[in-house]
């Protein structure tokens, strides 16, 4: 073949093997597209798939609670659409043979459409099942950060009356203000939740506006009577829901008295004299609590004084007679403490606010006295004995009639600053399940917004969401015992109806350092912010 005939061929007759080929600029770019479109197509599918098998092994577990034993495969996925009887069976569909007879009507083919999912299926209970098998997993993600927990502590999770995750649930350990919580909650057993506290005075006869004798201060038990000029907001954590006790000092300017000859007597005799718990540590009597008696004003606090009366009943006379001052009544004799004179009359009383509210103060500020009086109280409602001992008794054999466990528990004050407490978290939690929803609930402090969680949680999304009451002893030096003390407990709201109990309570050497407890805490919060992250119920409804 000659050059000259290939140069005249025309050139719908190239030769296509002979002819370059073009191959593109980049081949390789072209080549890896290729290959990455379907690898991440299929990374995506296997996490779908993970997440999925995830959510029903979790199902799977979930209505093995509910039913009590492993769920048989063949029994939950029948062959035929129209479910399965009891001995795993399948129905017959009937909607075929139906059609053949004409139109079905509507309400048939709903109530048909309806029973497209097996009579005994576990989507016939969507809700139950999606909550046991978030609870299951809430319990997963919590239990890592309670095996951080030394052998001294305790903690527990529990959702809707069941403990999803625990540790040492049975550890006799030391609760610091965690005690507040049982009084709390046996004030509002044994007192009712409406119980007031009343303040009176007794003031004898006037002439000419003249009281030739003393007068009396009677205490009722109210840890909040206040002096309205008083500075509580100084108080790093001010008292709140508190009685005026210039009530009383108007009602005494009212019964015409301008002079009185004798003393203010101050009297709380309603309670013992134990104005201390005796085995607390050194450095909190009259410091971080006490002194208390029935009758208390400013938590023992006399404006312009730094320090506070050894006995309460003076410092409230004391502080009595200067609003008195104030009003223009002369007190020729001073203050004192006694009894009052069933010869006098009442001339004035004061109510506290409702035992609720009494309540909430307590738990957002940790206030002690508040709670080393309504264990008196309980004594003196419970058994006719306003003593510590007597209260605390009476909380125990309360605690044991509710059906709470009280093995291993000791109480031996109401503020929790005694080491020689001891509670478990499986009274602690079964105690939250029991009170959820009632002023213990809506009295706590809550994370990030009030009280002693002000400042806790602020970047966490336990912010607004966890209602707990705190608890620390420092119990100094760490290296000694008894242990440092970090306690946390309450509740948590979530997206479903149920509320999440949860209890923690560490005595570690130095956990109360905010650069040990708080990693925990944040922790804690994290895991169980996952909480739902089961299967919701319109996934496993009907269908």
């Amino acid at each position: 073949m000659d050059s000259s005939s290939e140069l005249d061929r025309p050139d719908d007759d190239i030769d296509l093997v002979a002819a370059p080929i073009r191959y593109p600029r980049s081949p390789l770019i072209a080549l890896l597209a290729i290959a990455l479109v379907p690898t991440l197509g299929l990374y995506a599918l296997q996490r779908w798939a993970d997440d999925e098998a995830d959510q029903y092994e979790a199902t799977r577990a979930a209505v093995a609670e509910l039913s009590g034993e492993a769920p048989d495969p063949g029994f939950f996925e029948p062959d035929l659409d129209g479910g399965v009887d009891a001995d795993g069976n399948g129905i017959r569909d009937d909607r075929e043979s139906s059609a053949d007879d004409g139109d079905v009507p509507a309400d048939s083919e709903a109530q048909i459409d309806a029973l497209a999912t097996a009579l005994f299926d576990y989507r016939r209970a969507p809700s139950a099942v999606a909550d046991i098998a978030s609870a299951r997993q809430l319990g997963a993600s919590v239990d890592p950060v309670f095996s951080f927990l030394s052998d001294r502590s305790c903690g527990a999770v529990s959702v809707g009356g069941s403990v999803v995750s625990s540790k040492n649930l049975d550890l006799p350990v030391i609760p610091a203000s965690n005690q507040k919580l049982i009084v709390a909650a046996m004030a509002l057993e044994v007192l009712g939740p409406d119980h007031r506290f009343t303040t009176s005075v007794a003031v004898p006869t006037p002439v000419d506006g003249v009281v030739d004798g003393d007068i009396f201060l009677i205490g009722g038990g109210d840890p909040l009577l206040t002096s309205d000029d008083y500075p509580i907001d100084d108080d790093r954590l001010p008292a709140f829901n508190t009685t005026s006790l210039d009530v009383l000092a108007d009602a005494v300017v009212e019964a015409g008295v301008s002079r009185i000859r004798g003393t203010i007597i101050g009297d709380g005799t309603r309670y013992d004299d134990e104005f201390f718990v005796p085995e607390w540590a050194d450095g909190i009597a009259g410091v971080d609590a006490g002194p208390y008696d029935a009758l208390l004003a400013n938590d023992g606090r006399v404006r312009g004084r730094s320090s506070v009366d050894s006995d309460p009943n003076l410092g409230a006379a004391r502080e009595f007679a200067r609003l008195l001052g104030n009003r223009g009544v002369r007190v020729d004799n001073g203050w004192g403490s006694g009894v009052t004179s069933t010869l006098v009359p009442v001339v004035g009383s004061v109510q506290s606010a409702p035992l609720t509210d009494v309540i909430a103060e307590m738990l957002v500020t940790s206030d002690n006295n508040t709670a080393e009086m309504l264990v008196k109280e309980i004594g003196v409602v419970g058994a006719g004995n306003g003593s510590r001992v007597a209260g605390l008794q009476v909380m125990l054999d309360t605690l044991a009639s509710l059906d709470l466990p009280v093995e291993g528990v000791v109480l031996n004050d109401g503020s929790g600053l005694s080491v020689s407490n001891r509670v478990t978290c499986a009274l602690m939690i079964e105690l939250l399940q029991r009170f959820d929803g009632t002023a213990l609930d809506d009295g706590l402090p809550v994370a990030g917004q009030s009280g002693t969680l002000s400042d806790e949680f602020l970047e966490s999304p336990m912010l607004g969401r966890l209602r707990a009451k705190t608890g620390t002893l420092g119990n100094e030096p760490f290296e000694s015992d008894p242990p440092a003390v970090k306690a946390l407990a309450g509740y948590i709201s979530t997206p479903r109806s149920a509320s999440i109990e949860f209890v923690m309570i560490v005595n570690d050497n130095d956990i109360s350092l905010p650069d040990k407890y708080q990693p925990l805490w944040d922790a804690f919060g994290e895991r169980v912010s996952t909480y739902p992250s089961g299967p919701d119920a319109a996934s496993l409804g009907p269908r």
